[in-house]
């Protein structure tokens, strides 16, 4: 298991790609909108992992609901697994709230699951696995 990328929730999702292409010295290498989600997103490569950049489309999207209530800034971290169902499981059995009982299909061709944010010491925790693989 290994960090892929942070999430970040911005009001102006053009904004924010020209600010983090200044901070990471890099360009954007992919947009994409997960359209179940009502999110835009944006990612930029910072070595081995990401910052994903994430704007909603839509008024009632869940980020533009989190920046109303919690204003820009990280919004998860997300942790790329093997096997997202066998994790999705041992973290049940450990005690964690799963916010989805099945994967969802996310950006960047990922199959994705959350963990609530309150056992996990108010931080939203990603769970992602390649469909690559």
């Amino acid at each position: 298991m290994h960090i892929d990328h942070i999430g970040i929730a911005v009001k102006n999702l053009d904004e924010a790609v020209k600010t983090y292409e200044k901070i990471l010295n890099t360009t954007c290498y992919k947009r994409e909108v997960v359209e179940g989600e009502k999110v835009d997103t944006a990612f930029l490569q910072t070595g081995e992992s990401k910052v994903e950049l994430l704007g909603g489309t839509s008024p009632d999207s869940v980020i533009n609901t989190y920046i109303e209530k919690r204003g820009e800034g990280i919004h998860h971290v997300a942790f790329e697994v093997d096997d997202i169902i066998a994790e999705m499981k041992r973290l049940k059995e450990e005690g964690f709230t799963l916010l989805n009982e099945k994967p969802k299909k996310g950006a960047d061709n990922k199959l994705v699951a959350f963990l609530h944010p309150k056992g996990n010491h108010g931080v939203l925790v990603e769970l992602c696995q390649s469909q690559n693989k």
